[in-house]
Order: C-alpha cells, then sequence, then structure tokens
C-alpha cells in the first residue's frame, strides 16, 4: 500500500526512483583487503629488516638473509656497544634531538597557533596579501632555504649553536595554514563575541576560548614540526660542527661515513644499525601518547 504525498506521487514510486547503491561483491572486498595488505607490509617492511639487521652482529648482517634473524642474537652486545662508543655520545647526539624536537615542535606550534587564529579571526590592514604569501611560502622547499638561513645566522652570530637549529623549525608556513582553516571552521565567531562582551582580552578570548576548540588541529602540527625536526639532516649538517651538537641524523652519518672509508671503523655498522632502531623508538612513543588527541570534535573543550 502506497501513500501519495503532495506533489501526487506515491512513495512506492519514489523509493523505485531512488538510486540505489550498488552493493560491492565479495571480489571487491577481497581486492581491496588485498590492496591493503600489499600497502601495510610495503610501510612496514623497512622497519621489520631495522628491526632484524638490529639483532646481528657485523658479520650477519652481510652474511645472512637480509629480512629474517641470523644464528647469533646480537642486539643486547649492539646496543651496549652503541651506548659506550666514543665515551657515550650517542647519548649526547639523542638529548640533543630531544632537546630540538621539543622546543623547537611547542614553539612552531604557539606561533602556528598565534598567526592562524589570527589569520582567521582578527581583521588587519594586508590580510589577505599576507596569508597570500604564507601560501607560496608553503610551495617553497625548506632545503631551498638553508643556506641564506647560514648566511643569517652567521652575521648575528649563532651558528654552531643550539639556535641554529631551533629558530628555524620555528617557522611552520603550513602549520599556519592549517591553523588557520581549522580556527576558521571551528570556533564560532558568536562564542568570541560572548567572551569579548564579558570583559575578556582578546589574549584571554585566545587563551580560554579559541585554544582548547583547536586542540586537535594543535597536536597534528605538534607531531608534524617534532617529526620533521627529529628527521632533519641538512639544517643542522649545515649550521653545526660541533660534534657534541650534533643530533642523531647528523652523529649517525658521521659514523657511517668512518666505517665506509675504512678509518678503523668496520665494526660500527651493527652498531648504526642499532642507533637507528632506538632513534625511531622516540617516534613511536609520541605518536602512542598524543594520537588519542585526534579524536576529539571541532570545539571539545569549548562547550559544556
Amino acid at each position: 500500500m502506497s501513500t501519495a504525498t503532495m506533489d501526487g506521487t506515491s512513495t512506492r514510486d519514489r523509493a523505485a526512483r531512488a538510486p540505489r547503491r550498488p552493493a560491492r561483491s565479495g571480489a571487491g572486498r577481497i581486492a581491496s583487503h588485498a590492496v591493503m595488505a600489499v600497502m601495510a607490509v610495503y610501510f612496514l617492511l623497512p622497519f621489520w629488516w631495522l628491526l632484524v639487521a638490529a639483532t646481528k652482529n657485523n658479520d650477519g648482517l652481510f652474511g645472512s638473509q637480509p629480512l629474517w634473524f641470523g644464528g647469533d642474537f646480537s642486539l643486547f652486545g649492539n646496543l651496549s656497544d652503541l651506548f659506550s662508543q666514543s665515551d657515550g655520545i650517542y647519548l649526547k647526539w639523542l638529548r640533543n634531538s630531544a632537546l630540538y624536537s621539543v622546543v623547537s615542535g611547542f614553539g612552531a606550534t604557539a606561533v602556528a597557533a598565534l598567526a592562524g587564529y589570527a589569520f582567521a579571526k582578527l581583521r588587519f590592514p594586508g590580510r589577505n596579501a599576507l596569508f597570500a604569501t604564507l601560501l607560496g611560502l608553503i610551495m617553497v622547499p625548506m632545503t631551498a632555504l638553508v643556506l641564506p638561513t647560514y648566511l643569517l645566522m652567521s652575521e648575528i652570530g649563532l651558528t654552531d649553536s643550539v639556535w641554529a637549529v631551533i629558530l628555524p623549525s620555528l617557522l611552520n608556513p603550513f602549520g599556519v595554514y592549517l591553523l588557520r582553516v581549522y580556527a576558521h571552521d571551528s570556533v564560532p565567531d558568536e562564542m568570541l563575541e560572548a567572551a569579548r562582551i564579558d570583559g575578556a582580552g582578546e589574549l584571554r578570548v585566545f587563551l580560554s576560548v579559541a585554544l582548547p576548540a583547536m586542540r586537535p588541529a594543535l597536536v597534528t602540527v605538534l607531531l608534524f614540526t617534532m617529526v620533521a625536526t627529529w628527521n632533519n639532516f641538512f639544517l643542522p649538517l649545515v649550521m653545526l660542527s660541533n660534534d657534541d651538537l650534533f643530533p642523531l641524523t647528523v652523529g649517525l652519518r658521521t659514523w657511517y661515513m668512518s666505517a665506509t672509508i675504512g678509518n678503523g671503523g668496520q665494526a660500527l655498522f651493527s652498531v648504526i644499525v642499532a642507533g637507528s632502531l632506538v632513534a625511531i623508538i622516540p617516534l613511536i612513543v609520541a605518536f602512542l601518547l598524543l594520537q588519542r588527541y585526534w579524536r576529539g570534535g571541532l570545539t571539545l573543550g569549548s562547550l559544556k
């Protein structure tokens, strides 16, 4: 039995004319699962090789199957050699990488949050021109700016210091763009006006109203900046010449070059692999600890 609607058509007729979503066949589901499995193997294979290689001694690295464990389990021996090599300089490099990443991550996130909120919610002369310039900067590769940055740091006497790595990392055009878009959509103008009517200043409005609503995007920018700084190689390579200030990327490269040219460092290859494995553990921990903040809603924390 069908019922007539306002335009004279029956509900049965409308149901017949409604487009139907084609049911996914069993072959389609199998194909999609197969593609996902292949992609998972593709992304996990380098990590699996690193994990397996870290358990081998120097002879096992070159004389056994690359994707399976060798005869001797040398992981703990490799770790012992890693932390004792060159009077424990690896720990200094690990500390330097953590310092550069944490300070740059929080600093770049703070700068991006202030700039993104200003572009999204404040009106000031030249806003559109500045934002267009920002979009252009996103297209410029960071490696193209390293040499001009080095000349600038050299003029003010900051080369071969921790600030030579931290200060350039505070500028994140993509983070500003991401937070601008997020603040524009997730922070209602009515909430800002209500806070201003209640007597809150602009800084109070930003800290109490806008910042909690931007938390998922803030964590995203923080993680991206920390990972980029942790993995940054070219900038510290150009800026630093003191071994005690090297991050892990540059420090491991010096060991690799010594082992490659045969400068008495043939036994370093197993130590380098173990150092590479240890170097990615902090990144994994950071993602596991901060991923829950991505699940928040657009106005999480701004409304009760």
